[in-house]
């Protein structure tokens, strides 16, 4: 976990330069320019006073980061550079990486809530962080409240005097729903709550939810912040105070990131501000195009007007990311049929990285359910989520309308 001073939170006038060069430092061991993949699993002291100094300095300053480390289940150099990045990206006084997007959000909530609490979930959330919240916190006394995404007089009904976290995505998988952060925060801070904000789909180059107040930002680092769909990791960042806790029971429970894949992380971050604005443009023509099609029925995109939180989006994001859902006139098989019918994307469960990618979540990420009850979800049968890439907006364009054509 490594501090970041948060008044240097990148501009969209220097958010690239930022992206290359922030938390790393000029120099480097060994006159290296890269930061090096540190392969070990332990850290060695020189003597017995050593050692007792390191212990007396990490219980003297919990919330500070330790100026070295002992173990490689507590930290790494190269992980470490990672989180300083990552920090001043989101503006953000530390951050801490995890094995998996799930392992963040999983530990933050298992340190932040105790038996007897009680959260507020915004639907239309990634299905899995449902799950955890309505089956696996449940079974250890912990009350769950999920409310429809973008009705905020729910969300404050909702709140009782056990509450303690309300957690959104923003924007929200499918459907891209986009929290009014000013608006959470104020009913967040009125209650007394913790709010916890998933903003993979957005990333730091388009939103950044602690400049609006929220307590703590989660990203599955898998899909944008790494880009290339070569590995697995998460982040959460925020406030010394809150994180502390957090890195402690990720000692505990030992959901690192192993160094090397700390190192494609670090290389992958330093591209995001090009990356986001070719997601972003792509996804904008991509969203225009499906939008004027016949065949289409709906499109959920926030930069479109017909978006319910389009005023939201254009207020508070620089950009509207690279997930295009919407829906195909028609059912399941013709909808399959269209998705087949694709030459360039590939179907498969996820976002973010170079190559664009597709799913039909009702078979994909929902099989497991009835129709009856992916509907109760909001999921139909004839919804595509479509993962714009980098690739020529023409060109994706063209894929679509020659599938389109045989529905």
């Amino acid at each position: 976990m490594q501090s970041s001073d948060p008044t240097t939170a990148p501009t969209a006038a220097n958010f690239s330069t930022q992206a290359v060069h922030a938390g790393e430092g000029r120099d480097k061991p060994f006159h290296s320019l890269t930061i090096p993949i540190v392969q070990t699993a332990v850290f060695t002291f020189r003597d017995t006073a050593d050692m007792v100094a390191y212990q007396t300095e990490a219980l003297d300053n919990k919330h500070r980061p330790p100026e070295r480390e002992e173990y490689g289940r507590y930290g790494n150099p190269t992980q470490q550079a990672v989180e300083r990045k990552l920090a001043q990206l989101d503006g953000g006084e530390a951050a801490l990486l995890f094995s998996t997007g799930m392992c963040a959000i999983t530990t933050t909530l298992l340190t932040l809530l105790s038996p007897g609490d009680h959260m507020i979930l915004t639907g239309d959330c990634y299905r899995r962080t449902r799950q955890f919240c309505q089956t696996f916190l449940t079974r250890f006394g912990v009350g769950v409240t999920v409310v429809p995404p973008g009705d905020y007089t729910a969300m404050e009904a909702a709140i009782c005097r056990s509450t303690k976290v309300l957690f959104s995505e923003s924007p929200t998988n499918p459907y891209l729903r986009v929290l009014d952060l000013p608006r959470v925060v104020e009913i967040g801070k009125r209650h007394g709550l913790r709010l916890i904000v998933d903003s993979t789909f957005a990333t730091p180059f388009n939103q950044r939810p602690l400049q609006f107040g929220a307590d703590l930002v989660i990203h599955s680092a898998t899909k944008y912040l790494s880009g290339h769909n070569d590995l697995l990791a998460g982040a959460v960042v925020g406030s010394w105070e809150l994180l502390a806790p957090i890195k402690h029971n990720r000692g505990l429970m030992g959901g690192i990131v192993d160094p090397h894949t700390c190192y494609l992380l670090l290389r992958g971050l330093k591209t995001l501000g090009l990356r986001m604005e070719r997601h972003n443009q792509n996804g904008m023509k991509v969203a225009t195009f499906l939008e004027g099609h016949p065949k289409v029925q709906r499109v959920y995109y926030p930069g479109l007007p017909s978006h319910p939180d389009h005023a939201i989006a254009k207020e508070q994001m620089r950009g509207f990311g690279g997930v295009v859902s919407f829906e195909v006139r028609g059912d399941l098989d013709s909808t399959s049929a269209f998705v087949d019918a694709l030459r360039i994307p590939f179907i498969a469960p996820s976002f973010g990285g170079a190559e664009s990618l597709v799913e039909q979540p009702a078979i994909q990420s929902y099989f497991e359910l009835t129709t009856e009850q992916r509907l109760a979800q909001g999921i139909r049968n004839e919804l595509v989520r479509y993962a714009v890439g980098l690739e020529d907006a023409e060109d994706l364009i063209a894929d679509l309308e020659q599938a389109l054509a045989k529905v």
